[in-house]
């Protein structure tokens, strides 16, 4: 979108589940991205409205709210304010934090579906879903796990295997079973609505390739899902907690949370509007926490409806095809929004080189860590922003974590400032010294400051975070290496005047840093704002030489970072490590023996030894591998999910326990004739079965 037609923003953050608190990679993924981007376009004198809020509707909570025995409503009231709390503190500077439970957004989605529906948009179906004839209730899709179709992994939900990242639908699973009784599911016939994608495909290959600028992850899988062919899915759902659908003959049944979510944005947006036209403080707006105390100008729907407006979506790459595919369609059905110009996904953190789980409490949590670490806010947006998945998964240590803060910001950033207003407190009373002749050195330092703005605008511009980052750090490391290269503090003993031009200079340095370093890190801009007793200068300034003007008084220097010990992090650890093995011990006890099968049952499965003889990577896959095996009676094919634990050539003569009276079944197009038995551990690390002495190929295992 050309920036000289820009009017406004608006930037949303993907709503978090209120199911628990928000964790490091929610924040790595999605939130501090978009903060340092509305920051950024405040700092320019951007109009933009940053808009986020709790997703309350989805099947999580009712799951949540089933394990702890209460009502959906008291989990969302919990964490809504847990999260928002936490974002609040964290310096996440939503302009509103909505929640989906509210009055206002249970209209806006029930009329936005109403005018789908009276233009004749969706299509009723009666279809077959699933149904659980213990708890007596229809199923929704993260009610049912089973075995993706696509690569083979045996968890993946009914709506999607976060293995592979594919979409699906729960009738898609092999052999599903219902996560309330653990029963497989029958099929029972229920009525839906269904938007019906495939109608709008043309128009979303067409939009989407208009956008060849997106990420590559962003834009290739968009293109995967519309070369594969858009089908219809259902908007609606059996289930008793959510909006409910606002039609005849749909009784017990509320919109899809893919449909309701993202108009969350839209509810927000409108929500904020509302209580701006309220003449005094609203005590309510506390509870969706409003920044700006202001009255709001305008109206919501130019933030939603006027070309002019440049729309953004920060996510993470799992919610991609619901905002560049799904989202995407529904506003042009709609007729009256626009759509995104960009949706930066990120890809995902892990922690201690092992995925972040929730259920298996493998994470850092973000209310834990402000009481933890209290006051170091700045530490972590630093890392994880240093750190952040933009291109490709990336990975969260303690150890990094303290080697950043203690090398980085320490030594460089905080070094450089607390010098600089150390020696001016020295040399001239805190006081900035007038700017005297200048070296070619010194030009070469200014001109390089006035260049660095210009680095980090395009790098931000461009969603590209850690570059721009990097770029504000190198300010830092200019300055240090400039008081290096002309050591005012012996030049001192020499020439006053000299020392005086070099502090300037230096000074200058320092408030173009704030300027540059408030998008990222606000508390320590906050600091060295209040250190150098100035405040008020927008982007524009940055890289001036007329900041700090002679004879202006700095405030006594405080330090910005102090040192993290070793005992702090390895708190942190042992923190993690406990909660392995707490895993452990609750994974040994939780896992029951399954239900006894007769003798004929068992003898009906034919296992024998075989060795592998070839294997290679499937393409387009992470956790498979295409083996050749060796049975003694032929040669076979078989898929493995054991890519992450095994190289192929690794494994070349391995002896392996192969149930050979499998029924064949085509995984990512290959023909898998059998399968391997694995042994799996609480962490989900696999491990071949196989026997302890070579056997002949073929030997029958009993």
């Amino acid at each position: 979108m050309d920036n000289s037609k820009i009017k406004r923003y608006t930037v949303t953050a993907a709503l978090p589940y209120t199911n628990g608190p928000v964790h490091i990679g929610h924040l790595a993924g999605v939130y501090l991205p978009a903060d340092t981007y509305v920051r950024y376009l405040r700092s320019n004198k951007r109009d933009v409205k940053f808009i986020c809020g709790s997703d309350e509707n989805g099947v999580p909570i009712t799951l949540k709210a089933k394990k702890e025995g209460v009502t959906p409503q008291v989990v969302v009231d919990k964490y809504h304010k847990i999260i928002g709390d936490s974002f609040k503190e964290f310096g996440v500077s939503f302009d509103i934090y909505h929640r989906t439970s509210s009055l206002t957004h249970h209209q806006t989605a029930s009329d936005f579906f109403k005018t789908l529906y009276e233009k004749g948009v969706f299509t009723e179906e009666v279809t077959e879903q699933y149904y659980d004839e213990t708890a007596q209730t229809f199923l929704a899709d993260r009610y049912i796990t089973g075995t993706c179709p696509k690569c083979g992994n045996e968890n993946a939900y009914g709506d999607q295997c976060e293995s592979c990242g594919s979409t699906l639908n729960a009738t898609d699973l092999i052999n599903p079973k219902s996560t309330l009784s653990g029963e497989p599911p029958v099929r029972k016939e229920t009525k839906n609505w269904f938007l019906p994608l495939d109608q709008y495909e043309e128009r979303l290959r067409t939009y989407i390739e208009e956008h060849k600028e997106w990420k590559p992850n962003v834009y290739g899988q968009c293109q995967s899902w519309l070369n594969a062919g858009l089908q219809p899915r259902a908007m609606t759902r059996d289930l008793d907690w959510g909006v409910k659908v606002p039609v005849k003959g749909a009784d017990g049944k509320v919109l899809y949370v893919w449909f309701d979510a993202p108009i969350g944005y839209i509810s927000a947006t409108k929500e904020l509007f509302e209580y701006a036209r309220l003449d005094v403080w609203n005590p309510k707006a506390e509870e969706y926490y409003i920044n700006q105390g202001e009255v709001e100008k305008g109206n919501w729907e130019e933030y939603w409806k006027d070309e002019a407006t440049k729309l953004v979506h920060f996510i993470g790459k799992d919610n991609i095809v619901f905002h560049c595919i799904i989202f995407p369609a529904m506003l042009m059905a709609h007729g009256d929004y626009i759509l995104a110009d960009n949706v930066p996904a990120n890809e995902f953190l892990n922690l201690e080189g092992q995925k972040i789980s929730t259920s298996k409490n493998w994470a850092v949590w973000l209310n834990e860590y402000l009481v933890e670490f209290k006051d170091k806010q700045d530490v972590l947006r630093y890392v994880l922003t240093a750190t952040a998945p933009e291109t490709k998964d990336n990975d969260f240590t303690w150890k990094d974590f303290q080697a950043r803060n203690n090398n980085e910001l320490a030594a460089v950033l905080g070094n450089f400032i607390n010098r600089v207003v150390v020696l001016t407190h020295k040399y001239f009373g805190g006081k900035v010294p007038m700017c005297m002749n200048l070296t070619a050195e010194d030009q070469q330092v200014i001109d390089d400051l006035a260049a660095f703005p210009a680095k980090v605008s395009a790098s931000i511009e461009n969603y590209r975070f850690r570059e721009a980052l990097a770029e504000v750090m190198n300010v830092a490391r200019l300055g240090n290496k400039y008081l290096a290269d002309t050591e005012p503090w012996k030049v001192i003993k020499t020439d006053e005047d000299r020392v005086r031009t070099i502090l300037n200079i230096s000074l200058q340095i320092a408030a173009t840093i704030e300027i540059l370093i408030e998008p990222f890190l606000p508390f320590t801009a906050d600091k060295l704002m209040k250190m150098l007793n100035y405040g008020g200068y927008l982007w524009e300034d940055a890289g001036k030489m007329n900041l700090l003007h002679r004879g202006h008084q700095l405030n006594e220097p405080v330090l910005l970072f102090e040192k993290i010990e070793d005992e702090a992090v390895q708190a942190q650890i042992d923190k993690l490590n406990q909660s392995k093995a707490d895993n452990i011990s609750a994974t040994a006890v939780a896992a029951p023996v399954k239900d006894n099968i007769q003798f004929e049952q068992f003898g009906a499965i034919d296992i024998r030894v075989a060795t592998i003889v070839a294997a290679e990577k499937v393409e387009k896959t992470k956790k498979l591998l295409k083996l050749t095996l060796d049975t003694g009676i032929d040669q076979r094919t078989v898929v493995s999910g054991i890519a992450e634990y095994y190289k192929p050539e690794a494994i070349i003569g391995q002896q392996v326990s192969l149930i050979v009276n499998l029924a064949p079944r085509e995984i990512k197009g290959i023909l898998s004739q059998g399968m391997i038995l694995m042994s799996e551990d609480a962490d989900g690390k696999l491990a071949f079965v196989a026997p302890v002495q070579s056997h002949q190929n073929g030997s029958v295992i009993k």
